[in-house]
C-alpha cells in the first residue's frame, strides 16, 4: 500500500498538505479561545474542505470552497436547534441526505457541497451540540475553512504544479433513469432504516449508522459497487477498532501524543484514499477514537458500539440497493465502457485531423479523458473482479475487458504523443489506419462505420515517427476487435 507508485509524489504532497492545513485550522481555533468541541468541528471542516473539493481547476476549487459555508452552516443551525426534537431532527436529516446525494448530478461541486451539508448535521450529533454552542461551531467552521484555504491556495497549491485529471461527467438520464435520483432515494431509505436501527442500539451514538450509510454511497453508482464498498467499510472499521483499543484507549486523551497520532491518521486518510477504501476507513476509525479521547468520553465499549452501528448501517445500505430502485452493475458498467470506447474513437479522430495538418486538433486531451474514464470503468467492474465474487465467468470477462482497455489506453497515449510529430504527417498509411480504428470503435458502439479507407499510398520515406504511430494504431485496432467478444457476449444474471 505505502510502496504503491506515486507519480510526481502527488499523493504524498496532498497528504502532507492536509496535515499542515488541518493542523493550522485547529491551531487557529485554539488561539481564538474556542472550546475543544468547537476545535474538533473546525478540524473536521478543514478535513472535508481539503478532501472533498475536487474541481478540475484551482479557480473552481476556490469557488467551491467559498460556497461550503452556505451549504454547511444552515444545516448546522437546524441540527443544533432541533437537538431536543428527535422526530423533526431525523426528518430534516433525511431531507439533507436526499438533497446531498441528488446534488451529485452537478458533478464535483455538487458532490462536495452535498457531503459538507451532510457532515454539518453529523458533526452536530457527534458533538451533541445544543443551540448555545452554535456561535462557537460556526466561528470554528469559518476560521478553519479560511486556514485550510490559505494552505491550499496560497502556501502549498499542489494543483498548480500537477493539475489533477478532470473527473468524468456523471452518468445522466431523466427522472428515475438518472442514477443520482435513484441513489438519492436509495440513500434516504437506507438512512431511515439506519436511524431507527441505530437508535435501538444506542440513543446517544445512533448517528454512526447513518454516517456509515452515507459514506458507503459516496462515489458508487451501482448495486455491486455499493456492496463492495459496504464490505470494505466494515473491514476497515473492524481493524480500526482493534487498533483503537491498542492505541487510543491507553492514551486517555493525553493532548500531545493524541495530536501527533491524529496527524498520522490524517496523513493516512489522504495518502491511502485513492488506493484502498479499507485502509482509509481504518485511519478514519482510529482518528475518531482519538477525537473521542480528547472529548473525554472514550472507553472500550464505545468502540464496540461504533462497530455495531457500522454493521447496522452497512446492512441498511445493502437492503436499499437490493430493493429500492436497484441499479445493476451491468447497466452502469456498460455505460462507462461505451464512454471509454467513444474516447478511443475521439482520440483517434483527433489524431487523424492532426496528421492532416489541423493544428487545432488536440488528441492529448482526449487521451487524458480516456485515462480518467478507465479509472471509473475499474470502479464499476470492481464488484465483478473482487476475490469473493462467485460469478467466475463474469469475473473472467470483466478482467478481459479491463486488460484490453488498458491496451487501448497505452496505445492511445502513444499515438497522441506522436500525432503532432512533423515526420509522422502526411502519411496515407496513418490516415487509413486511423479510419480502421474509428470503424472498429463505431462497430462496438453500435454505429454504422463509414467506409474504411484502404489506401496503399505511403509517404515518400518511412520515418521512424510514422512507423511508431502505425504500431500504436495496429495495437488499437487489435484491442478493439478483441473487445467484441466480451462486450457482445450474452449477459448473465444481473449483479
Amino acid at each position: 500500500m505505502f510502496t504503491a507508485p506515486d507519480p510526481g509524489l502527488l499523493r504524498l504532497r496532498v497528504a502532507l498538505r492536509a496535515v499542515l492545513g488541518i493542523g493550522l485550522a485547529v491551531t487557529v481555533c485554539e488561539a481564538a479561545g474556542l472550546s475543544p468541541a468547537a476545535s474538533v468541528a473546525g478540524g473536521l471542516a478543514a478535513l472535508l474542505a481539503l478532501f472533498t473539493v475536487a474541481d478540475p481547476t484551482v479557480r473552481g476549487q476556490a469557488v467551491t470552497t467559498a460556497l461550503l459555508p452556505a451549504a454547511g452552516l444552515p444545516v448546522l443551525v437546524f441540527a443544533t436547534s432541533l437537538h431536543d426534537v428527535p422526530v423533526v431532527r431525523d426528518a430534516v436529516w433525511l431531507a439533507v441526505v436526499f438533497a446531498g446525494v441528488h446534488a451529485r448530478r452537478w458533478g464535483p461541486r455538487g458532490n462536495a457541497l452535498g457531503i459538507f451539508a451532510f457532515m454539518g448535521f453529523f458533526t452536530a450529533q457527534f458533538l451533541h451540540a445544543v443551540p448555545g454552542l452554535l456561535p462557537e461551531l460556526s466561528a470554528a467552521v469559518v476560521l478553519s475553512l479560511a486556514a485550510a484555504s490559505a494552505v491550499r491556495f496560497g502556501v502549498w497549491c499542489v494543483e498548480r504544479r500537477t493539475p489533477p485529471p478532470a473527473a468524468p461527467a456523471p452518468l445522466d438520464g431523466k427522472g428515475l433513469a438518472r442514477p443520482a435520483t435513484r441513489q438519492a432515494l436509495q440513500a434516504t431509505a437506507a438512512c431511515a432504516v439506519a436511524v431507527a436501527a441505530g437508535q435501538v442500539l444506542s440513543h446517544e451514538r445512533w448517528y454512526w449508522a447513518v454516517g456509515t450509510v452515507w459514506w458507503i454511497f459516496v462515489n458508487t453508482a451501482s448495486r455491486g459497487e455499493t456492496l463492495v464498498r459496504g464490505f470494505r467499510r466494515v473491514l476497515g472499521t473492524v481493524t480500526g477498532v482493534a487498533a483503537g483499543l491498542l492505541i487510543a484507549v491507553p492514551l486517555h486523551g493525553a493532548p500531545v501524543p493524541t495530536a501527533a497520532l491524529a496527524a498520522v491518521c490524517v496523513f493516512g486518510v489522504f495518502y491511502t484514499a485513492a488506493l484502498s477504501y479499507s485502509w482509509m476507513i481504518f485511519f478514519v476509525t482510529v482518528l475518531a477514537g482519538l477525537l473521542y479521547g480528547l472529548l473525554g468520553v472514550l472507553r472500550p465499549g464505545l468502540l464496540g458500539l461504533r462497530l455495531a452501528e457500522t454493521g447496522v448501517g452497512a446492512l441498511a445500505a445493502v437492503l436499499a440497493v437490493a430493493f429500492v430502485l436497484p441499479i445493476t452493475t451491468h447497466a452502469v458498467t456498460d455505460q462507462w465502457v461505451r464512454r471509454a470506447v467513444q474516447a478511443v474513437h475521439d482520440c483517434t479522430a483527433a489524431s487523424t485531423r492532426r496528421l492532416a495538418g489541423d493544428a487545432e486538433a488536440d488528441p492529448a486531451s482526449r487521451a487524458a479523458e480516456l485515462d480518467a474514464l478507465l479509472t471509473r470503468v475499474g470502479q464499476a467492474l470492481a464488484p465483478l473482479v473482487h476475490p469473493l465474487s462467485p460469478l467466475r465467468a463474469r469475473k473472467a470477462r470483466a478482467r478481459s475487458i479491463l486488460a484490453l482497455l488498458d491496451v487501448c489506453a497505452r496505445e492511445t497515449r502513444g499515438l497522441a504523443a506522436l500525432a503532432a510529430a512533423p515526420e509522422a504527417s502526411h502519411d496515407a498509411r496513418l490516415t487509413a489506419a486511423c479510419r480502421r480504428v474509428e470503424a472498429a470503435a463505431e462497430t462496438l458502439l453500435g454505429a454504422v462505420p463509414e467506409r474504411v479507407l484502404t489506401a496503399s499510398v505511403s509517404a515518400p520515406a518511412h520515418h521512424p515517427g510514422a512507423e511508431r504511430a502505425l504500431t500504436h494504431l495496429h495495437g488499437l485496432e487489435r484491442a478493439l476487435v478483441a473487445l467484441t467478444a466480451p462486450l457482445c457476449a450474452a449477459t448473465p444474471a444481473r449483479a
